[in-house]
């Protein structure tokens, strides 16, 4: 019997994702509320970095494992996986980013949507 996908709002979702992020001990990790921008793709971005790329892919399995747990979803459409610099995660309403420090601080995600309300996740010990 197949496990039925238990259906979550974006911000349930966006906990999870964080939630996924403490257990592999990401850094930086910071949630943007795009619900109230204009013109946004998804209802929040999930932003973290990560020290090396074991440590990228680790998050990001991580990310993909406590989703599929709780509610049976996997990404719609994944990203970066070649090159571990920048693994994208895309859940349609939530969309997770785990970055290099370097690329992400090319890429500058939180400022390029300075309209979105931006919560810091306190570090896990």
């Amino acid at each position: 019997m197949r496990k039925r996908e238990e259906e979550l709002s974006s911000d349930k979702l966006a906990q999870l994702i964080v939630q996924g992020m403490q257990e592999k001990k990401a850094e930086d990790i910071q949630v943007l509320d795009l619900r109230k921008v204009n013109n946004a793709v998804a209802d929040f971005f999930v932003i973290c970095s990560g020290s090396s790329d074991k440590h990228i892919e680790a998050i990001a399995d991580s990310v993909k494992d406590e989703v599929h747990k709780i509610c049976g979803q996997l990404p719609w459409h994944q990203e970066g996986g070649n090159n571990k610099s920048w693994l994208l995660l895309d859940y349609v309403d939530v969309v997770s980013h785990v970055f290099s420090n370097n690329t992400r601080e090319f890429y500058k995600l939180e400022n390029l949507w300075a309209d979105a309300e931006v919560t810091s996740v306190p570090t896990t010990t």
